[in-house]
């Protein structure tokens, strides 16, 4: 554990040929203990429009296990989402819950739970029940979930009464990683089969990354970093054959 804290604001202008121009602020703080690289507490993350509206993230550390999340986010002057979670983290298990636009006048409320244990070093057994409320209408799902982690390769599936999701991703050396992905809704009576592949060029500072769906739906991005500068450029394209609809273009990223 380390001691630290920053804070730091971005301005962001988007163009494009598809929707009308806009500005965002974007304001981060983060506090004074640094449990790991990518864990800093507290912290604060707002990003807002040009037109006032308000996404924000404040994370908070409880106790050295117990952790909490409050995100809201506006449409001008409207609350759009507020919602609450707490995470709790033990040796072989983790244990979440999340309240989300939980209203006590109106009664209402969406209250996701998850468990996850650690039967071995490789083999995670878990389950999530999302519950929500709402004036003439209650309704819950449970759906069971697994995963093995082996040295160059990880599964998953999840398993419930709105259907199955199974995943398979695999590293096949520093350079080329591959995963495969199956949805089946039984509410839409719909199933899903994707690819994707992730190539890292390390000599030529270039990254490759793609996927292609049984929905005849197909995307590339190519990222390509431009030393001694901190520049990177980014190239990507989505192609819809049944819709047919093709979306294109680029960002370069500064630091």
């Amino acid at each position: 554990m380390s001691c630290t804290g920053y804070a730091k604001v971005a301005h962001t202008v988007h163009m494009s040929a598809l929707g009308l121009p806009g500005y965002h602020l974007h304001a981060a703080y983060a506090g004074d203990w640094q449990l790991s690289p990518t864990e800093v507490f507290p912290t604060v993350v707002g990003d807002m429009d040009s037109s006032g509206s308000l996404n924000a993230q404040v994370l908070l550390l409880l106790a050295e296990r117990l952790r909490a999340k409050a995100v809201f986010q506006t449409q001008q002057a409207k609350f759009l989402t507020w919602q609450f979670d707490g995470e709790y983290r033990g040796d072989d298990c983790t244990a979440t819950l999340t309240l989300g636009n939980p209203d006590l006048i109106g009664e209402s409320v969406i209250m996701v739970a998850h468990f996850l244990q650690s039967l071995t070093h490789r083999l995670v057994l878990g389950g999530e029940l999302v519950y929500h409320r709402r004036p003439g209408e209650e309704g819950a799902i449970l759906t069971l979930a697994g995963k093995y982690s082996a040295v160059h390769w990880v599964a998953t599936l999840n398993v419930g009464s709105g259907g199955a999701h199974a995943s398979y991703y695999h590293r096949a050396n520093e350079q080329v990683q591959v995963g495969v992905e199956f949805e089946a809704n039984t509410r839409l009576q719909d199933t899903t089969f994707s690819f994707g592949y992730h190539l890292t060029l390390p000599q030529a500072n270039m990254v490759f990354r793609g996927l292609v769906d049984s929905n005849w739906c197909v995307g590339a991005v190519l990222e390509k970093k431009m030393p001694p500068l901190p520049v990177t450029l980014a190239l990507g394209a989505f192609l819809n054959h049944w819709r047919n609809r093709f979306h294109c273009g680029f960002s370069i990223t500064v630091g």
